[in-house]
């Protein structure tokens, strides 16, 4: 339980750096290519009218080349000194 909680933690610390690092260089020349990426999900959302209540449910994901890296980076960092506590 403790390592997929851990691993959950290295794969959400990866994500924001990796959005981070697609920001700032997204103007940089020679590192825009850091932020290229892809746009997929729920163009419009779903939406479920049932007269008391309105229900929105929409989903978009954005994934970049920055956003791999440094999820399989901090992946590797964070499981070879999860071994090593061991």
């Amino acid at each position: 339980m403790k390592r997929s909680l851990y691993c959950l933690f290295l794969v959400c610390a990866g994500i924001v750096i990796g959005t981070l690092v697609a920001a700032l260089t997204k103007d940089v020349a020679a590192l825009s290519w850091l932020s290229y990426g892809l746009d997929f999900g729920l163009t419009s959302p779903f939406v479920l009218d049932l007269a008391v209540m309105k229900l929105t449910f929409g989903l978009s994901l954005t994934l970049n080349i920055s956003v791999v890296i440094f999820v399989i980076l901090s992946l590797a960092i964070g499981l070879s000194v999860w071994r090593r506590r061991r």
